[in-house]
């Protein structure tokens, strides 16, 4: 997934720091490019699933004759890439199936230390059999090209808003329907965040989506309407991501813009789903830059003695529950700290 290869690639700042003349590398699906795309820290990209049948990949590993490897996916399929590797080191996280193909595992159940949170501090430690003192943190970055930007800027100023205005980027629409909050509820916090003056809205989606859109803004205030620039969206990754660089926040269901965005240093306000562990993905939260929100904050009793399959099951019955007034509170703080 693109959230997991962008916080994975924190590995590779701090692999160059330790090792300055090696050679780096990064196995990622080939949709999640765009998130690494311009990395000075990564040396080359192998692209798995779709790009190399799985024995030819096996094989092209093994090639390269690597010193180690660190699997961050440990996945039945990565572990056996790993095993096959030949590497010295063969580092991945502890499962039922790992321990015979890795030289060191690493369980994925910690409790953060720090506000770079569990996804962070987990992925740092498979660092340590390489690295002595390996750092406890570093934070995802994206890398935008100059050109990038001023095609952005463009269209945005073409479009017709005022780079001056407050800019938001709302993640409306989750990867599924269960990590999407409720259009109607959503469309109560876009008004609110619309009633504050000099104000842009901007929505990250692709035109299959548009309909789902069009409906989340029909249920707006005409007011808040007037202040959507709807024909103004992302038509690929990089430009979502150049888009989001000129905002003052993002603001939406937690998920891979949430993570994108920080990893751009743009504020973020996130949504959690119910049936998630809002420990494992509120990395960097600080209650002013990167805020994110939950109903078990609101409501635990709704979650007390439920198991994960309890929760999925349940989830649209707890969305429902998880109403706008929950919310409203944190989001004015959020917008008052971030605004322009």
């Amino acid at each position: 997934m693109i959230g997991d290869v962008l916080t994975s690639s924190i590995l590779f700042e701090a692999l160059r720091e330790a090792y300055p003349e090696a050679q780096l590398h990064y196995l990622i699906y080939p949709h999640t490019k765009a998130v690494v795309e311009n990395n000075p820290f990564i040396d080359k990209l192998i692209f798995g699933k779709n790009e190399l049948p799985f024995y030819k990949l096996v094989k092209q590993v093994r090639t390269e004759n690597y010193y180690a490897i660190i699997d961050a996916y440990s996945t039945v399929k990565t572990s056996i890439i790993t095993s096959f590797s030949g590497a010295k080191y063969k580092i991945g996280f502890e499962k039922k199936y790992t321990r015979p193909f890795y030289t060191h595992t690493f369980s994925r159940n910690i409790q953060a230390k720090t506000n770079a949170g569990a996804a962070i501090e987990k992925r740092m430690r498979l660092l340590s059999p390489l690295i002595k003192d390996a750092p406890i943190q570093l934070k995802p970055k994206i890398f935008l090209s100059d050109t990038e930007r001023e095609k952005a800027k463009t269209k945005l100023t073409e479009g017709g808003v005022n780079l001056s205005d407050s800019i938001y980027m709302i993640g409306a629409l989750g990867s599924s329907a269960k990590k999407t909050y409720p259009l109607p509820y959503l469309a109560e916090l876009l008004d609110q965040i619309a009633a504050k003056a000099n104000t842009a809205i901007l929505f990250n989606y692709i035109p299959s989506q548009k309909d789902q859109i069009t409906t989340l803004i029909g249920y707006c205030k005409a007011q808040t309407r007037e202040k959507v620039y709807l024909d103004i969206y992302g038509e690929s990754l990089r430009d979502f991501l150049a888009l989001t660089s000129f905002c003052d926040a993002i603001i939406g269901n937690e998920g891979g813009a949430i993570n994108m965005a920080k990893a751009l240093n743009i504020p973020s306000f996130a949504i959690f789903s119910p049936p998630l562990n809002k420990a494992n993905w509120n990395i960097y939260e600080d209650g002013k830059q990167n805020v994110s929100v939950h109903l078990k904050d609101f409501s635990p009793e709704l979650f007390t003695d439920k198991n994960q399959d309890e929760l999925h099951k349940n989830v649209f019955e707890l969305y429902d529950k998880f109403l706008p007034t929950f919310i409203e509170k944190p989001l004015n703080h959020f917008l008052k700290l971030n605004a322009k």
